[in-house]
């Protein structure tokens, strides 16, 4: 009975998210597809980690950095008041969480979601597999995530390090294959 709601859980989610596709069978090589589990595992353990606006690098998670725009002003010394607490917080922001998944199998990412859509191969959202980066934004300067399958990604939102489903309002026209 457990199968048959499965296969149905399955369908449905098929049926709801139509814009990308779900993990067919791929060309890729074991070397590859081993290496796309390894991003895929590393990015999946920092589940929960914390948002963190610039948060993030190779080595893991880190205390944010920001602009003047994150900060609300100055005190009558110069002091910085009102700092974002998603600056002082160590985690994860979306790109830095991209660059840590990446940095396990040795590939170094540009260190921002825009910088990150100009790397790898564009591929349409029909075309998705496991491991690709999903983009939002113009030029994907908005938001990168990692796209697991099953219409599943991996992102940074508010609560920290998630699994979501996909969405596609405001995604980029491609999504991006670091792995072939």
């Amino acid at each position: 009975m457990r199968r048959i709601y499965a296969l149905v859980i399955g369908v449905a989610l098929l049926v709801a998210i139509p814009g990308v596709a779900v993990a067919a069978p791929s060309s890729r090589s074991a070397a590859n597809q081993q290496a796309v589990d390894l991003v895929i595992a590393r990015g999946l353990a920092q589940r929960g980690v914390p948002f963190s606006y610039g948060g993030g690098d190779a080595n893991g998670p880190t205390k944010g950095s920001g602009t003047p725009e994150n900060v609300a002003g100055l005190d009558r010394e110069g002091h910085i008041v009102g700092l974002d607490p998603a600056l002082s917080t160590v985690g994860f922001d979306a790109s830095g969480l991209m660059v840590y998944s990446f940095a396990g199998i040795g590939v170094k990412l540009p260190r921002s979601s825009g910088a990150q859509y100009n790397v790898g191969q564009k591929v349409l959202p029909s075309e998705a597999l496991p491991g690709d980066l999903i983009f939002y934004g113009p030029n994907g300067d908005q938001s990168v995530a990692l796209f697991l399958g099953n219409g599943q990604m991996l992102e940074t939102a508010d609560t920290g390090v998630t699994v979501s489903p996909v969405r596609t309002s405001n995604m980029a026209p491609y999504l991006v294959r670091i792995i072939k």
